[in-house]
């Protein structure tokens, strides 16, 4: 009897972990970041259309877009610096 709870614990891990992965793949996936992106780009064309800020709402409305994606490029470099300084 405690082999297949032993087992059934194991099984549960590996599931976990199996969970554990295919989330840390989305969440640096290209898709998900995109996603993000046209996400961000249609509401700031909304709101921007809403509150008729400027003139080229289409042009103007890349500007959080492209922050986003730049901060995202970046954030690789400072997780790696961060996980030196925390192993020490």
């Amino acid at each position: 009897m405690n082999n297949e709870k032993l087992e059934t614990e194991i099984n549960k891990i590996k599931a976990r972990n199996a969970r554990v992965e295919l989330d840390k793949k989305w969440e640096t996936s290209w898709t998900r970041r995109l996603c993000i992106c046209v996400l961000t780009y249609g509401v700031v064309v909304a709101y921007s259309f809403t509150i008729q800020a400027v003139s080229n709402v289409f042009l103007s409305s890349l500007v959080p877009v492209i922050g986003f994606t730049l901060s995202t490029l970046s954030l690789g470099g400072v997780r790696k610096i961060w996980e030196k300084v925390i192993k020490k």
